[in-house]
């Protein structure tokens, strides 16, 4: 197995930094604009976005939610065994907001548009957009884009990339993964 680090360190602090300054730039204050994490790597990812959003606008709040999908997915009876969900924290109703969807990776879209699913029960958004910290280009299976890229990658359906945050895996790090052949 060969592992590529993709991004760690301070390479990854600067590009959460960049895709909040990017955000700023199109909402401005966040007064009419929520953050959604997707359950449940992307809610990680959230936390971060906000945290550093509050400390440049200086504000108290900006509303940020997290959504599990898990019923959603067009794969979810597929799967062997229970499924296990986990519990959405929306705490606002997002209907005429602008909703910032957030996610780590972005391979086929299917995640996406399982999201923008579950969305419509806490209302109809103004406008959604995606933010994601890596984007696996020609993967997709359907139609979606992000708005906002941490960093592009291209690679091939056998690899994987894998997100670790400090807040569960102890560092901050993505890696691409490779089987390696013999």
């Amino acid at each position: 197995m060969q592992k590529r680090t993709l991004l760690d360190g301070q390479k990854f602090q600067i590009t959460i930094k960049r895709l909040c300054h990017q955000l700023i730039e199109n909402h401005n204050d966040f007064s009419n604009t929520v953050l959604i994490g997707i359950q449940p790597r992307g809610s990680y990812f959230a936390d971060r976005v906000k945290h550093e959003l509050l400390q440049v606008l200086k504000k108290s709040t900006i509303q940020k939610g997290n959504l599990d999908i898990t019923f959603f997915r067009d794969d979810f009876r597929r799967k062997d065994g229970l499924v296990s969900a986990s519990s959405n924290t929306i705490d606002f109703i997002i209907e005429g907001k602008n909703v910032i969807l957030i996610d780590d990776v972005l391979w086929t879209g299917r995640t996406i548009r399982a999201a923008m699913d579950a969305l419509l029960a806490y209302g109809r958004p103004a406008k959604v957009e995606l933010m994601v910290l890596i984007d696996r280009r020609f993967s997709r299976q359907l139609p979606i884009e992000p708005n906002y890229i941490g960093h592009q990658v291209d690679s091939l359906n056998s690899q994987m990339v894998r997100v670790s945050w400090k807040e569960t895996e102890g560092e901050d790090k993505v890696i691409l993964i490779s089987e390696s052949n013999k």
